[in-house]
Order: structure tokens, then sequence, then C-alpha cells
């Protein structure tokens, strides 16, 4: 699961123009960073400018998905995402758009003509703290919550099983000795009645 890119984008405008955005370009070549930057841009105002407001979309691009949010305002939310869950990406994208609508105003959005006009440094903070998808999205860490216990519930189950295994052997020995026993007993009675003294 990566986030590469989070960016909120006025999509009012053709082409849209790109208010502010973040990247995670680590694990791509120093010399390719840029091409992969340039390109996460352009795929970003693509999207945004092709979601309506108040819709979301989800569109794949290789091994890339892009995730939209337009909200009625003209602004709308952009991550770009790899294995990453479509629910934690647009929860993502929630949170997002709503602290920006709060923190940014409407007049700022509408002033910027060029892309990064608009400062907004929570930006970072929704990059790095959201490359984990279950610190998105809480039904994702309930999933992953009841997998585990699934996981611990299964080895319990198969050692109760397995010492039901051995109760059972024992229990049929048990028995097998039993039926030994018996039989001890009748042939010492048997050899005990030719011994006795009157």
């Amino acid at each position: 699961m990566k986030l590469y890119y989070v960016g909120v984008l006025d999509n009012t405008k053709s082409p849209a123009i790109q208010l502010c955005a973040e990247h995670e370009l680590s694990e791509f070549s120093r010399f390719t960073r840029d091409e992969y930057g340039k390109f996460m841009t352009m795929i970003s105002k693509t999207v945004a400018e092709r979601t309506k407001p108040g819709q979301r979309q989800s569109v794949e691009e290789q091994d890339y998905v892009v995730h939209c949010y337009a909200r009625s305002e003209g602004v709308a939310g952009v991550v770009i995402t790899k294995d990453y869950p479509h629910i934690a990406a647009h929860s993502v994208l929630s949170k997002l758009m709503d602290q920006f609508l709060s923190e940014v105003p409407l007049s700022t959005v509408k002033a910027a003509k060029n892309n990064g006009d608009v400062s907004f440094p929570a930006l970072k903070d929704y990059l790095n703290n959201y490359q984990d998808a279950n610190n998105a999205n809480s039904i994702a860490k309930i999933q992953q919550e009841l997998d585990e216990t699934k996981i611990v519930l299964h080895k319990a189950i198969d050692s109760v099983l397995q010492r039901g295994e051995k109760l059972d052997d024992l229990v049929a020995k048990s028995s097998d000795l039993s039926a030994q026993s018996k039989m001890f007993y009748k042939s010492a009675k048997k050899q005990n009645s030719c011994c006795l003294v009157m």
C-alpha cells in the first residue's frame, strides 16, 4: 500500500489549477522523480476536471489508481495510490477536503491563478500519516483486528481438536486396558480356583 500524491485542485477552471500538492516519490530513481511528479500533476488535473461537483471517482492508470472527490464549492481533492483500498482512499479525501475548506477561505481559492498558490501545510501530514491505510479507515482497522482474531481462534480450535484427539486415544487405550484387566481377573480367578485349599 502506497500513497504517492495528495493534492487539492480548483476544478472550475480549465485546465484545473493545482492549489497545493505533496508527493512521496522516494521509491523512484532520483533521475525520474521529476517526470513522475509531472505525470501525477497532469493526471490529477485531468481527473479533477472530469469529476463533477459532489461526485467521487477512481480511475486506474497502469498500476496506479487516481481517486478524486469533487466538492460543490469548486475544489477537488486527489490522491494517487498503489495497492491502497478504495474505501480508505476516499476516507482520506473526505477528511482532507473537510479540513481544507474549514481552514482556507473560498476567496483565496478563487484568487489562485497558478499551481501552488495556496499554502496548506497539513497536506504533508496527510501524505505521511496515511501511508498505512489502516490509519485512514476505521473499517479497515477493524477488519484487520477481526482477521487477527480469526487466526487466533483457528489456532485455538486446532489445539482443542488435537487435545480431543489425544483424549480419544487415551479413552481407547483405557478401554483396551479395562478389557485386558477384566480378562486378567477372570484368568487369575480360574487359576486360583484350582489352588483353593479347603
